[in-house]
This record gives C-alpha cells, sequence and structure tokens, in this order.
C-alpha cells in the first residue's frame, strides 16, 4: 500500500474525529449554547448536509485542478472552520461553521478517495477504503474520546481547538507524501456530463441507498450514544470516553476485517456485517439499563458496523467507478451522509415524542434490517451482464465492475 494512501487516512483522523466528537459532547454544547439535546444533535445532521451536498459539487467544481493543491485547500478551509467554530458566540454560528466544515470534508473525502483508489491495483480497492475508513476508526479510538475529555475538564470550544491543529498537522503530511497531479491526467479525463449518466443504472442507487439506510440505523443510535450513558444506564460522565475508546477498538477491528473480507467476499462480508449490527442494536434497545451489556455492546456495535464500511464504499466504486471515475468517491460520500442526516434526526423525533434514548436503537435496528435487504437485491443483480466490460486494462482511478466477484 503506498505511503501517500496512509497520509490520506492520518488526515481522514482529523476529519473523523470533527464529524464524530460531537456524540460525547451534546450534553456540553447543549448547556452552554442553551439548547436542547436534540436540537444540539442537529449541529451532526448539519455536517452530514454539508457532507451530502459538498462531494458531488466540490468533486465536480475541482475535477481540472491539480489533487494534491486542492487536497491542501480543502484542509486549509476545513481547519478554519474549526476556529472560527471553537469561537462561535452562539449556535447559529456554530451551525454555519459546520456546515462550512463538511462541505470542505466531503471535498477532501471525494478527492482522496478517488486519489487512493488511483494508487492501488484493481483486487485492492477494499483495503485502500479501509485505510482511509480506519482514520475514522482511530478516531473513534483516540480523537472522539479525547474530545469527550477535553470537553468535560476544558469546555466542548478546546476540542475544535484540538481538531484544527490536528488539520494542520495533515494538511502538512499531504504536501510531503501524496504525489502531484496536472489538470487532465488520464485520471481526469471523462467529462462530467458522461460521468452523470452512469445515475441512469438501478445498481448504483441500489447500492447507494444500502449505505444510507446502514449509515442511518448506525447514526440514529450512535448520536445519542453519550446521553443514553448518562442518563438511562446510570453511568457517570467519566464513563463516556471509555465506552467510547471501546466502540473505536471495534471499529478499528471491524475496519482491518472488512477491508481484507470484502475483496474476496464482498457480499458475504455485508450480510455478516449488517445482521451483526441489527441483532447488536436491538439488544442495547433491551439491555440499555445493565452498564456491563450496554459497554460491552457499544464495542460489538463498533465491530459490527465498520465490518460493513469498507466494502459498502467498494460496491460504489464498482457500480459507479467504471463510468464516473470523478464522482465515484462524491457519490460513496453523498451515500454515507444521507444515513448522516437522516440518522440523528429521527432519533432526535423518536427522543422528542417521549420514547427514551433506548428506542433510538429499536429505530436503528429497523434501518439497518432494510439495508440487509437492500444488499441482499444488490447480490442478485450481480447476476446480471456487468455494467463495464474493459478490452484494455482500466486506466488509473478507474474501476470495473466484477459482478463475479462481488459474491
Amino acid at each position: 500500500m503506498p505511503i501517500a494512501v496512509y497520509v490520506l487516512g492520518a488526515a481522514v483522523f482529523a476529519l473523523g474525529t470533527s464529524e464524530f466528537m460531537l456524540s460525547g459532547l451534546l450534553p456540553e454544547v447543549a448547556d452552554d449554547l442553551d439548547v436542547s439535546i436534540p436540537t444540539a444533535g442537529l449541529l451532526i445532521s448539519a455536517f452530514a448536509i454539508g457532507m451530502v451536498v459538498g462531494a458531488p459539487v466540490l468533486a465536480a467544481a475541482t475535477q481540472r485542478l491539480p489533487r494534491r493543491q486542492t487536497l491542501v485547500g480543502l484542509l486549509a478551509v476545513f481547519g478554519l472552520g474549526h476556529v472560527v467554530g471553537a469561537l462561535a458566540p452562539g449556535y447559529g454560528v456554530l451551525f454555519v461553521c459546520r456546515v462550512v466544515s463538511a462541505l470542505a470534508c466531503a471535498g477532501f473525502w471525494a478527492v482522496g478517495a478517488a486519489v487512493a483508489i488511483s494508487l492501488v491495483p484493481v483486487d485492492a480497492r477494499a483495503r485502500a477504503m479501509a485505510v482511509m475508513i480506519g482514520g475514522l476508526s482511530i478516531a473513534n479510538i483516540a480523537g472522539v474520546p479525547g474530545g469527550a475529555v477535553l470537553g468535560q475538564s476544558l469546555g466542548w470550544r478546546a476540542a475544535f481547538w484540538a481538531v484544527a491543529l490536528m488539520t494542520a498537522a495533515g494538511l502538512v503530511g499531504v504536501l510531503a507524501f501524496v504525489p502531484r497531479t496536472e489538470p487532465g491526467s488520464a485520471a481526469e479525463r471523462t467529462p462530467l456530463r458522461e460521468e452523470l449518466r452512469v445515475y441512469r443504472d438501478g445498481q448504483v442507487w441500489l447500492a447507494m441507498a444500502t449505505t444510507a439506510l446502514f449509515a442511518a440505523g448506525t447514526f440514529c443510535f450512535f448520536s445519542y450514544l453519550a446521553p443514553l450513558l448518562t442518563d438511562v444506564t446510570g453511568l457517570g460522565e467519566g464513563w463516556v470516553p471509555v465506552v467510547l475508546v471501546l466502540y473505536g477498538v471495534g471499529a478499528l477491528t471491524g475496519t482491518i476485517l472488512g477491508g481484507r473480507l470484502a475483496d474476496a467476499h464482498m457480499f458475504g462480508t455485508l450480510y455478516t456485517g449488517l445482521a451483526a449490527s441489527a441483532a447488536v442494536l436491538a439488544l442495547v434497545a433491551v439491555t440499555a439499563h445493565n452498564a456491563v451489556a450496554t459497554v460491552t455492546l457499544s464495542a460489538l456495535l463498533g465491530l459490527a458496523a465498520f465490518l460493513c464500511a469498507p466494502g459498502l464504499n467498494a460496491r460504489i466504486f464498482n457500480v459507479a467507478g467504471a463510468g464516473a471515475p470523478t464522482l465515484a468517491g462524491a457519490t460513496a460520500t453523498s451515500a454515507f451522509n444521507t444515513g448522516n442526516t437522516v440518522g440523528p434526526w429521527a432519533g432526535g423525533l423518536v427522543i422528542s415524542a417521549g420514547l427514551g434514548y433506548a428506542w433510538t436503537a429499536w429505530l436503528g435496528a429497523g434501518l439497518v434490517l432494510a439495508a440487509l435487504v437492500g444488499a441482499w437485491l444488490q447480490s442478485r443483480a450481480t447476476g446480471r451482464p456487468a455494467l463495464v466490460v474493459a478490452t484494455n486494462p482500466p486506466r488509473a482511478g478507474s474501476l470495473v465492475e466484477a459482478g463475479s466477484r462481488d459474491g
């Protein structure tokens, strides 16, 4: 695996810390800004909305720009957004900062994923994506719990300053190790109007829907994990970072396993991870008042959920990448973050309706089961003719549908 792929994964650590850290800081943010916890939870949805919109827009807008220069610019905007967020006087300014930061994050994901895919052979796609997703997993182990500790001891704004510093380090790494590319290189020659034609393929939409349902189910519960632990399970605030670390350890383990397994057994890995995620969420809903069970299941949820993530990413690249090398990464990013937008919002509705935090797990389990059905429908679709048949070796950054390997 080229070192540039690991550098991109390290940069994703900062991005992932920001994306997930509010899950451990909602009570502090809500108290400081004088809003309810469901309202504070909308800051998570705001980030996800920015990712959904920003991924395709910025992928298209930067199509003809050198990729390394684009990645550096996006990281600079992301870091500045967190400086402003740390200084935000109220909820409105912080909401806008979350959206702007998410736009930059989405662009980095879309362009970074295309760079990572272009640097590895076709049979290493899931592993390359696992390295990038591994940045998210490590963020869950270190960044998110660290943000919770900072928030509890120094205030939630300290976590935003920490993300800004980590982003600066990631920017230096990209400058040092990601190779230069020039506009009009082989990976960027497909006209945008031709790439848009890939969205006529029902398999692309089915892969996106499966991913969005999975993310919605996971985030419906995970966004409100901190208040569930303190208000339902009865644990002290000091346990929140511990549980987040355990979730992150599970997530990193799942990412490593999922990246290796999905390249050889795509749908077997998806079935296992999705079914296990739904089962764990249902068990959390039943045992939310039991501290030992909730802590253990939180770690297992990280393992099960991130077992799916590399395969879900790679599947979208498989069905969209050959016809849309620029937009494939944006498509995967938008699909995940559509779910990340819907999940916290849906969980907030459940809480506001008076059903309680444990019901976010019930709703999450239902959404993940719907994703499992989507994966099954995709597996049946792979028996049809391939989307693209390559008669020549694929150019860098392009992906060829290989339905016979996806099983």
